[in-house]
């Protein structure tokens, strides 16, 4: 007498139970159980048979079958059937067709359950993986916050509740030392897959694009597109030049990111740890817009080179220093924020370089009227 399918109700009402609880599906939980099913079955029965495994998602009940191909002449029983034995089973059957015989091995309800739950844990391990590398690869670009559950100056990891964000050293603020358990933010840079296929969030807080968010979190304006940041440079845990634009010519869009009395960007500042921001107003001419990123330093001229993006700066003696800043930080970052090379010149250094211009051009001048001279003797 036939065996009965195995029937198991409680597995589906546990599967919807998970669906609910680790938003796993439950279509993919049963499809990884007939693939667990399939494998316990050849393992544990040595068969070489093709089978294939089918479960009712309302009953839990499990079908096993056979698969065996329609041939004239059966050589391979495990694999094979003869048209004479399909045609028995029905008449249609035609060479080369497949053949699904439903088997009930003996005692297979238990030992299928003890392999097939070591599969199913995976499954579940492997699928809630995937759900959280898409869910924080969705979130690439944003910013969290967790706490610190370690720190040192080669790595910070931080606890982002389902899993760790990872801080390395290149991407800490070297002027900053983080402790256990404070809580902190950081810019989500990258999401990879471990080794295990563990997701891993790489978190950052040196990248320009950290002071972006911290801006656009800060300030509606930014967050509603009203004011747009044209570009960020940054020399992290000093000093961070950001370009601010507005189309409406009402908004200024520069006072509108400072605050009244500068408490809206002293709430960045104080984010990462005293790092001291200017905010300039990007401009479409370049030589307003580089004189612009040189502040706080006064500039008298900008001389432009639009086809070699070069930018001749002239300041007056007393601004030198400050134009360039100190190991030339603030050249540096206006460099980099406007995306020009700049060359800056005192205005004595600036006379004196047309002098010494103007004087090569003259022995130039007076080399040729000596050759023209001489020519004119022979």
């Amino acid at each position: 007498m036939k065996e009965q399918a195995i029937d198991n109700k409680e597995l589906i009402l546990a599967l919807e139970e998970l669906e609910k609880e680790k938003g796993i599906k439950k279509e993919y939980l049963l499809e990884s159980i007939e693939t667990a099913l399939v494998t316990a079955y050849k393992r544990n029965f040595d068969s070489l048979e093709n089978v294939k495994v089918q479960m009712d998602s309302k009953t839990g009940a499990t079908h096993i079958y056979a698969l065996k191909e329609v041939v004239e002449k059966a050589q391979d029983k495990e694999t094979q059937i003869s048209l004479a034995e399909a045609q028995k089973i029905n008449p249609n059957f035609k060479e080369k067709d497949i053949v699904e015989i439903e088997i009930i091995p003996r005692d297979f309800g238990r030992i299928a359950a003890q392999t097939a739950k070591q599969v199913i844990i995976q499954k579940l391990r492997e699928a809630e993986r995937e759900i959280i590398y898409t869910e924080f690869n969705e979130r690439k670009g944003e910013i969290v916050s967790g706490l610190v559950q370690k720190a040192d100056r080669n790595i910070v990891v931080m606890d982002l509740g389902r899993l760790e964000g990872v801080m390395p050293a290149k991407e800490q603020i070297p002027t900053e030392h983080c402790h256990v358990n404070d809580k902190i933010k950081g810019y989500v840079l990258e999401v990879e897959k471990g080794a295990k296929g563990a997701p891993q969030v790489i978190v950052s807080r040196s990248h320009p694009d950290f002071v972006r968010k911290l801006l656009e979190f800060e300030i509606p304006e930014i967050y509603e597109g009203v004011i747009e940041i044209k570009s960020v440079s940054r020399d992290p845990g000093y000093r961070s030049k950001v370009a601010v634009y507005s189309p409406d010519p009402n908004i200024d869009p520069v006072g509108s990111c400072v605050g009244q009395k500068g408490v809206r960007i002293q709430n960045v500042i104080n984010e990462l740890n005293g790092e001291k921001i200017d905010v300039i107003e990007w401009d479409e001419d370049p030589s307003i817009y580089i004189a612009s990123a040189l502040l706080p330093a006064k500039i008298l001229a900008v001389d432009i080179k639009q086809e070699e993006k070069f930018a001749q700066v002239i300041v007056p003696d007393d601004q030198l220093s400050l134009a360039i800043g100190k190991s030339g930080q603030n050249a540096r970052l206006a460099a980099k924020l406007t995306n020009w090379k700049i060359d800056i010149k005192s205005e004595t250094q600036f006379r004196e370089m047309l002098m010494n211009t103007q004087n090569e051009q003259k022995e130039n001048k007076n080399e040729i009227t000596n050759e023209e001279l001489e020519n004119k003797t022979e």
